[in-house]
């Protein structure tokens, strides 16, 4: 069965001779900067070994973080997919014990893009409130349509999560970005009798 080309969509694909892992084809046929190059289709394989590696760090990682950034009990259910709440319970409490943990693969990839969002925070604010503010701020930006971006985190879809990590990684690496007080506005715009032709 041949995927739809859609681009950042996820796709489960069984892979012949790994009977212990889970390959998870992500499709980025539109994106310009996937690995290859536009078209590329970026598969990883990952073995119950590694998810079971990962899962207890993120799942302790993600409560720590909704801690901070103040996220009720259906939130956190949101964020992680929608799963129910006696699973919750058992992940977070294995997690938080140190024993053998392994997460859904849709809900690592939500961690995952949690973890981004928190560490483009730690970059581009000084201050971590400073960033949880922005986070929970109604944005007029065209990708939150006035809402606040924790609101798309919170949505319980996939595609929320990342569309906020993409903005912060693209803000992060200079792409674009909205002044930010006591910061962009300590230097002046720059002038055509700033430029210099030699």
């Amino acid at each position: 069965m041949a995927p739809q080309s859609c681009w950042g969509a996820i796709h489960w694909v069984p892979r012949p001779g790994w009977p212990t892992g889970r390959s998870v084809m992500i499709d980025d046929t539109r994106k310009e900067g996937s690995p290859g190059g536009p078209g590329m289709v970026v598969i990883m394989d990952l073995a119950i070994a590694d998810v079971r590696r990962v899962s207890g760090p993120g799942m302790r990682a993600f409560l720590a973080i909704a801690d901070r950034w103040g996220l009720t009990a259906r939130e956190q259910l949101n964020v992680l997919g929608k799963p129910g709440h006696s699973a919750y319970r058992r992940w977070a409490t294995r997690a938080l014990s140190g024993a053998e943990l392994a997460l859904p693969i849709d809900t690592l990839l939500r961690i995952s893009a949690v973890l981004g969002i928190h560490r483009a925070l730690r970059t581009i604010f000084a201050r971590d409130d400073d960033g949880i503010r922005w986070l929970k701020s109604p944005n007029s930006g065209p990708l939150f349509g006035g809402q606040a971006p924790l609101a798309l985190v919170t949505n319980a879809t996939q595609d929320g999560i990342l569309v906020v990590r993409r903005h912060l990684d693209a803000w992060r690496g200079g792409l674009f970005a909205t002044p930010v007080p006591g910061f962009d506005d300590l230097v002046s715009p720059s002038t055509s009798d700033d430029l210099l032709f030699l």
